[in-house]
């Protein structure tokens, strides 16, 4: 399915290890390129723009490994960070 829409420098969050205490710079890395401004045709969805990445309790939880399955997927490192999906 092709999608129109303006391509634009976008900057992703990406997690280098899983994370032992607190995390530290040095654990994620910034990485540029770029992301299309798009939504696919008839969809509701809207793209947003994040000002501000959090690293609350839920999210540090996240970065770390668990070697039993938890109530939230521990985030693979060298993947873009995924906070939130909301759907109706």
């Amino acid at each position: 399915m092709e999608m129109e829409g303006e391509e634009v420098r976008n900057r992703w969050v990406i997690l280098k290890r899983y994370v032992t205490g607190y995390p530290t710079e040095d654990d994620m890395e910034v990485v540029a390129g770029t992301a299309r401004l798009a939504v696919p045709p008839g969809s509701a969805a809207v793209v947003v723009k994040n000002l501000y990445l959090s690293c609350d309790p839920y999210i540090r939880t996240r970065m770390s490994r668990h070697h039993e399955p938890s109530f939230v997927p521990d985030y693979v490192p060298g993947e873009v960070h995924i906070y939130a999906t909301v759907t109706q």
